[in-house]
């Protein structure tokens, strides 16, 4: 992996399937959120210890700037980190990465649902503080 521009902290490899392609070969726009969600679950994995099947979130808002193509053959990376955290939502950042070179950015605003009521609640006391202490936040 190259030397990245990016002050995100959470560095992820990212395979390109064949799958992935359209008809012009580069990677589909749709799939490029796909590799933001495989960066969010490794990244709340390792930081949050937090399995897949022990999410407790939803994805409330994503938005994403595509800024060129990716094609098949090249290295792929995703940089994200937390970078604001609320009480029962956070915002994560994104950056895709193509043979070092910038791709796309992106931000997701999630937020911690009561799987009953499906109602916003707190951010679990855990989780937070795992965060915070990776990312370097106050309090």
């Amino acid at each position: 992996m190259t030397d990245l521009a990016t002050d995100l902290p959470f560095i992820v490899d990212v395979p390109i399937r064949y799958r992935d392609l359209d008809p012009f070969n580069h990677v589909n726009n749709a799939v490029y959120v796909t590799y933001l969600e495989s960066a969010r679950a490794a990244y709340l994995e390792a930081v949050a210890d937090l399995a897949a099947e022990d999410y407790g979130f939803v994805v409330a808002n994503l938005e994403i700037d595509y800024e060129r193509s990716i094609t098949m053959g090249q290295d792929v990376v995703v940089a994200t980190g937390t970078t604001n955290l609320g009480t029962s939502s956070w915002t994560m950042g994104y950056e895709i990465y193509a043979d070092g070179t910038r791709a796309a950015i992106a931000e997701t605003t999630l937020v911690c649902v009561d799987a009953e009521t499906r109602s916003s609640i707190p951010i679990p006391d855990s989780m937070r503080q795992r965060i915070v202490e990776y990312e370097g936040f106050e309090g």
